[in-house]
């Protein structure tokens, strides 16, 4: 990646400025965890079973806990660090719900928390492309994220995303009790396929309509597939769809009251359980009021 700075018609490339300690990585990311990931922060050192986990956040939109580890060398293995966390957290979670309620205002039982969501990030300035390679898998909650520094304050934070064509981490399972086959068979890593699995070829058209006009309003927003929904995002949920049998539902992030919408599409859901984002619901059987819909999920950009 290529930075400038402009001056009328004249750019001046930015010059890197390493961030040579781990622990100056670690207190960059806790200090600016919201601003960054959206995830709340539970612990910083973490220690359990003779292991220290850098950063135990949660995420309050999954209902798992995630952990974060910092890494300025290129050698360690990704998949066998994190697949121990992973392990370490299925094998020990009452410990992690302890350290939560020890440290929330709000505690936490047992069945609110979604196991099958837990996910481990990297955090580094560099990674290889065999480390890049060895965790492109569509279905491995493993997670890098370079992060960079340059000059007049700039930081640059780029979480890797994985190859559409990224296989399953189940078709090179050999050993069944090895800890990658464990991990693997009660974490869940969800797809858009899997949301679309079942669906008549008209939900499916729908789908694709509201997805590509999501995608080409003015902003960068990128699709995250979720346990009950596809999440739509920019640096937060703008919205978020279900797909139903005969249509789609979609949540739009906005609170009561902030939503402009003359023609009264949208429901108030403030006072309903609900799966989404928002505090606003549409249901939508076609194209036909797609535009103005699209005026509306602007209004959370």
């Amino acid at each position: 990646m290529l930075l400038f700075t402009k001056d009328k018609n004249q750019l001046s490339e930015l010059k890197e400025k390493p961030l040579k300690l781990e622990k100056e990585i670690q207190t960059l990311f806790e200090s600016n965890l919201e601003i960054i990931t959206g995830l709340k922060f539970i612990k910083s050192e973490f220690i359990i079973k003779n292991n220290r986990i850098d950063t135990l956040v949660f995420d309050p939109e999954s209902k798992a806990f995630i952990i974060v580890e910092y890494k300025r060398e290129r050698n360690f293995s990704v998949i066998d660090q994190g697949v121990s966390y992973l392990n370490l957290m299925l094998e020990y979670k009452a410990d992690f719900i302890v350290e939560y309620n020890e440290t929330q205002k709000q505690s936490i039982k047992r069945n609110e928390i979604d196991w099958s969501q837990s996910r481990v990030i990297f955090v580094s300035p560099f990674f290889t492309t065999f480390q890049k390679q060895s965790s492109n898998f569509k279905d491995l909650a493993i997670e890098l994220w370079e992060i960079k520094q340059y000059e007049n304050n700039i930081l640059v934070i780029n979480p890797i995303k994985k190859s559409k064509s990224a296989p399953s981490i189940k078709q090179i399972q050999s050993d069944k009790n090895s800890e990658i086959s464990k991990v693997a068979n009660e974490i869940i890593v969800y797809t858009e396929e899997d949301h679309l699995l079942n669906k008549s070829d008209g939900v499916k058209e729908l789908y694709e309509a509201y997805k590509n006009a999501i995608l080409n309003l003015p902003a960068s927003i990128e699709t995250e597939p979720k346990k009950l929904y596809i999440a739509f995002k920019k640096d937060k949920n703008i919205a978020d769809i279900v797909l139903l049998k005969k249509g789609l539902k979609i949540f739009i992030n906005k609170k009561k009251g902030e939503l402009d919408d003359p023609k009264k599409l949208a429901r108030d859901i403030s006072n309903v359980g609900h799966w989404g984002n928002g505090d606003y619901e549409i249901i939508i059987n076609d194209t036909q009021d797609l535009e103005y819909i699209m005026s509306l999920i602007k209004q959370a950009l």
